[in-house]
C-alpha cells in the first residue's frame, strides 16, 4: 500500500507517519483537557438544569460519554467517504477546525443541554480526523512495518494526550487568571480556550506537513465491513474480532475518568494525584507502544493481543481494591502495559487484512470500537459505583476475559514475521 517515497523516514519511521503524529499531539492535548476539565465544571455548580433528575455521577457520565457514541455513529460514514472521496488530509483539516470551535463555545456553556451539543458536535468532528488519519497512516505502511508505524503514531497522540490532564489540573487550582486586555478568567475558560487552540495549532501542522499518499484514490466500492466471517470455522469477521477486543481495552481504560469525585474521596486526594493516576496509563502506553508495535512486525500480532487481553483482567480489577494513591498510579501503569500489548498490534492487524481502498471504511471498525468502549466505560463506571466501588472495575474484568476468547478463536495472524508484503486478499 506504501509508495516508494515511503522509503523516507526519520529513526525507522515513515516521516509521513510522523507529522501526522505530531499535529494528532496537539489535537490530542486539548482534547484531553476536557476529560479532566468537565466532570470538574459540573461539580462546581457552574452548569444549571436538570437531567431527569439523575445523580451527577451520572450525568457527567453521559457528558463524557456523548462524545464517544457520536462519534463512533458518524466514523464508519466518515471513514467510507474518505474512500470514496480519495482526499483525506481534507477530511483531518476539517474535522480540527470544527473541533475547535466546539472547544471553544464551552466558555459560554452554563446549561447542560448546552454541554450535550457541544459534546455530539466534538464527537461528529473527531470521527472525521480520527478515521482519515490512521488510514493514512494505515496507506503508507507496508505489512513488514505497520505495527511499527501505529505505535509511533499512537505514541505521539498519547504523548498530547497525556500531558493534558496534569496542565489541565494545574490550571484550574491555579485559576482565575488576570490576562491584560481580558481581565478576570477563570481556570475552566482557560483550559477551554488551550483546548481550542490546540485544535488550530493541529489543523495547521496537517495543513503545513501531511500530503495524501499516491495511492489514495476515490473508490466506488462497497460499504468494506463485515461481521461474519467468510472463512470456514469462524463466526466473525477478523476485523469485526478485533474490533471487540479494542472496545473492551478502551472500556478498561475509562472506568476511572466518569468516577473522578469519588476515587478522589475513597483515596483522600485532589485533582492533581487523580491526573498522575489517569496519566500512568497513557505515559506506559506512549512508551511501549512503539516497542511492541516493531515486535510485532518480526514475530506477529495476535500473541501480543490475547497476552494484553489476559493482562486487563488483574490490572482492571485491582483499581477497584487499592486504598492508596500510589497503589493507582502502579496499577494504572501496568494497565498500561497490558493496554500496548492490544492497542498497535491490533490497529496493524486490522490493516494487515483490510482491503486496498477501502481502509477508511475498515479500520473505522477499531476507532469506533475504541469511541464506544470509551463510552461504555464511562457510563457503566458512572451507573454501577452507586452499587459499590469496586464494581465497575469487576464488570470490566469479566469483559477482558470475554475480549481473550474472541481473539483466541476468531483471529488467525495475517503472516508470520518481517519479510516481504504478501498481497492482500481480505477483499
Amino acid at each position: 500500500m506504501a509508495s516508494s517515497s515511503a522509503s523516507s523516514t526519520l529513526l525507522g519511521t515513515d516521516r509521513r507517519v510522523l507529522a501526522l503524529a505530531f499535529a494528532r499531539m496537539a489535537d490530542a492535548l486539548g482534547n484531553s483537557f476536557l476529560i479532566i476539565v468537565l466532570p470538574l465544571y459540573i461539580a462546581s455548580g457552574t452548569v444549571a438544569g436538570d437531567v431527569l433528575g439523575l445523580e451527577e455521577s451520572m450525568v457527567t457520565g453521559i457528558v463524557l460519554a456523548l462524545f464517544g457514541i457520536a462519534s463512533s455513529l458518524t466514523q464508519p460514514f466518515a471513514g467510507r467517504l474518505s474512500d470514496w472521496a480519495g482526499y483525506r488530509k481534507l477530511f483531518v483539516l476539517a474535522g480540527l477546525l470544527v473541533f475547535s470551535v466546539a472547544n471553544l463555545s464551552f466558555v459560554w456553556a452554563d446549561e447542560y443541554w448546552m454541554l450535550f451539543v457541544i459534546r455530539i458536535v466534538q464527537g461528529g468532528a473527531a470521527a472525521f480526523t480520527i478515521t482519515a488519519s490512521i488510514a493514512l497512516v494505515n496507506e503508507v505502511s507496508e505489512m513488514r512495518s505497520r505495527g511499527g508505524n501505529m505505535g509511533v503514531y499512537n505514541a505521539f497522540r498519547l504523548v498530547g494526550f497525556g500531558a493534558g490532564p496534569i496542565a489541565a489540573s494545574l490550571m484550574i487550582e491555579a485559576g482565575p487568571f488576570d490576562l491584560p486586555g481580558v481581565g478576570p478568567v477563570t481556570g475552566f475558560d482557560a483550559a477551554f480556550l488551550i483546548a481550542a487552540g490546540a485544535a488550530l495549532v493541529s489543523s495547521a501542522l496537517v495543513a503545513a506537513l501531511v500530503e495524501d499518499p499516491d495511492e489514495t484514490a476515490p473508490t466506488e466500492r462497497s460499504l468494506g465491513i463485515r461481521v461474519w466471517s467468510e472463512q470456514p470455522g469462524r463466526l466473525l469477521d477478523p476485523i469485526f474480532a478485533l474490533g471487540i477486543a479494542t472496545l473492551v481495552m478502551a472500556a478498561c481504560f475509562a472506568f476511572l475518568s466518569a468516577i473522578e469525585p469519588e476515587v478522589n474521596a475513597r483515596l483522600d486526594q485532589g485533582p492533581v494525584l487523580f491526573s498522575v493516576e489517569f496519566v500512568a496509563l497513557i505515559a506506559v502506553l506512549a512508551v511501549a507502544q512503539p516497542l511492541v508495535g516493531r515486535a510485532s512486525d518480526k514475530v506477529g500480532r495476535r500473541r501480543f493481543i490475547l497476552a494484553g487481553l489476559v493482562g486487563l483482567v488483574p490490572t482492571t480489577l485491582l483499581q477497584g481494591v487499592v486504598g492508596e494513591p500510589w497503589q493507582m498510579i502502579g496499577v494504572r501503569a501496568l494497565q498500561g502495559v497490558a493496554g500496548a500489548m492490544v492497542f498497535a498490534p491490533a490497529l496493524a492487524l486490522a490493516g494487515d487484512y483490510a482491503t486496498k481502498g477501502q481502509s477508511g471504511a475498515q479500520l473505522s471498525v477499531l476507532t469506533v470500537a475504541f469511541g464506544l468502549g470509551i463510552a461504555a466505560g464511562q457510563l457503566l463506571a458512572g451507573f454501577l459505583v452507586s452499587l459499590g466501588f469496586v464494581v465497575p472495575f469487576a464488570v470490566g474484568a469479566g469483559l477482558a476475559v470475554m475480549g481473550t476468547a474472541v481473539v483466541a478463536t476468531q483471529v488467525e495472524d495475517r503472516f508470520a514475521g518481517a519479510g516481504p508484503s504478501p498481497a492482500q486478499s481480505h477483499a
